[in-house]
């Protein structure tokens, strides 16, 4: 369950990607556990401070609890909250909270925490969880009871699965959430406390909490430390470290070894970014025109060497089911039809081969950020493929948090980016293609698109939900103001110390 149904470490990306295991509570196993990872800061373990996406939730997850977790059948678990039930003619969810939990000061988990928490994301908004869907919130005896506005599908996992519990005597006073790094800063109470951070070295190292609530955790110190992805696989034989994601063309050698190795369905997307408020982006038609010309099949057999599959136009991976739609509109790779959209839409061809009109190319600018995982290389790939088409395009690097920064603010045309979360609640789509991060394309200019994610986030009926999911995907693969080039594979390998596993649908927002 919760944290202790967490150990893991997120890549970077977004990206988030990881598989989340398992450390048993109970008697002690180990005495050090080191998680490597690539990228290595993801910022300041508490919610207000974590980079917001999965691995900097993983590391805070740690350190504070959720009302609810998954187990390792993907179904929903206690953690703070014992038992809940939901009143449908009120539209109200209520929660037993447990009295045996306690923060890291001393101090007890109470129901006044908790409420404390809904109000205060409400007066200072959190990145993933929209504080206006509760309209109110109070806390009785042992109880604590969520009214919302109305009929929200995804609450149990999107919310009281992924929003970190507040202490309310330490946050009261609290104006600044994002610059808070005092006392009591990194006071949670889950199965381990913050002993050392450090952003520069990239490096986190925790202790186990000895009163938390389901026991002392296995594992005493849980440290994570910057560690190339590529060496990773010689460090986890040579007993440096013990796990690791590792390369995916290293799998079948390490299959062959001691070391343990878990696979992830592929529920992440590395993806075209399209600045669509952009004057000539904005046109659909001009925006089918890179569906054509992109060969997003070749793209992940290139960069991936045959681990990942081509990006689905309508965003959600065939993995998950049963919201994928297999009917949405694919484009396939034909730089010639692409060319005649072109055509059609005034462009000609100049002599250097780029299409021009009133006097100026066809030509954008493609932010990447090389270091996260093979996007360099998927870059060049796409300048080819788009110069082929009659597009120009010049690449140009970035820092990662950097990339990230120009798409929150739209400073940019062309950007490859990337992000997890698709093999969970569908509600995904909503935060992809409507929300406000840098990881969505935030396109509202398809009102029917609009109503039908609106409405499948407050669809009760499965049935119903899946309809208006399956039609959602299929008119975003139309309006394409985005291009999923691929879904990968992730691979993890550990030295079998611990039981490490995969939540299926993955964890909180459904971090892999």
């Amino acid at each position: 369950m919760k944290r202790t149904a967490t150990l893991l470490l997120l890549t970077g990306l977004l990206a988030a990607l990881v598989l989340p295991g398992h450390l048993a509570c109970g008697r002690r196993a180990s005495r050090v556990y080191t998680v490597a990872d690539a990228e290595g800061d993801w910022g300041y373990p508490n919610p207000y401070g974590m980079y917001p996406r999965g691995p900097g939730y993983v590391r805070m997850s740690f350190v504070y609890e959720t009302l609810v977790w998954k187990d390792r059948s993907g179904d929903i678990a206690p953690a703070l909250a014992t038992d809940w039930r939901y009143v449908e003619d009120q539209t109200a969810y209520q929660f037993t909270i447990r009295d045996d939990a306690r923060w890291h000061d001393g101090a007890r988990v109470t129901p006044a925490d908790v409420a404390f928490t809904f109000r205060y994301i409400q007066r200072n908004p959190w990145p993933w969880i929209d504080g206006e869907l509760v309209a109110d919130v109070s806390a009785e005896g042992d109880r604590v009871r969520v009214e919302l506005d109305e009929p929200y599908a995804a609450f149990m996992t999107n919310v009281a699965g992924t929003l970190p519990i507040l202490p309310r005597h330490i946050w009261k006073d609290v104006g600044e959430p994002e610059k808070f790094r005092g006392e009591g800063a990194v006071v949670g109470c889950g199965p381990y406390r913050l002993e050392d951070y450090s952003a520069a070295r990239g490096t986190y190292l925790m202790t186990a909490f000895e009163d938390y609530y389901r026991g002392a955790p296995a594992v005493e110190r849980l440290q994570f430390v910057k560690y190339s992805r590529e060496m990773a696989p010689a460090a986890l034989r040579r007993g440096d470290i013990n796990a690791s994601q590792v390369p995916a063309e290293t799998a079948e050698s390490l299959r062959r070894t001691d070391l343990r190795l878990i696979s992830q369905p592929p529920t992440w997307a590395a993806k075209l970014m399209i600045n669509h408020r952009e004057k000539t982006l904005s046109d659909g038609k001009l925006r089918h025109a890179f569906g054509y010309a992109i060969d997003c099949k070749g793209i992940a057999d290139i960069v991936r060497r045959g681990h990942a599959i081509a990006g689905s136009p309508g965003l959600l991976p065939p993995s998950n089911e049963p919201w994928y739609n297999p009917d949405v509109p694919r484009y396939g790779h034909d730089p010639e039809n692409a060319r005649q959209i072109l055509r059609e839409l005034g462009y000609e061809r100049g002599a250097d081969g780029i299409f021009q009109k009133d006097g100026g190319p066809l030509a954008f600018t493609l932010l990447c950020s090389p270091q996260r995982m093979e996007f360099g290389r998927l870059a060049e790939l796409l300048e080819q493929q788009l110069e082929e088409a009659g597009i120009g395009i010049e690449v140009r690097s970035v820092e990662a948090t950097v990339l990230d920064s120009r798409l929150e603010e739209w400073q940019f045309e062309l950007a490859v980016s990337g992000h997890g979360g698709l093999g969970g609640d569908p509600e995904i789509l909503n935060r992809m293609i409507l929300g406000r991060s840098f990881n969505s394309a935030r396109y509202r200019r398809n009102e029917r698109l609009v109503e039908l994610l609106e409405r499948q986030v407050h669809a009760t009926d499965r049935g119903e939900r899946r309809k208006l999911v399956h039609r959602a995907q299929e008119l975003y693969a139309e309006e394409l103001p985005a291009i999923t080039l691929y879904h990968p594979q992730w691979y993890w390998a550990h030295d079998g110390r611990l039981e490490l596993y995969h939540t299926p649908g993955g964890m909180a927002l459904g971090i892999p």
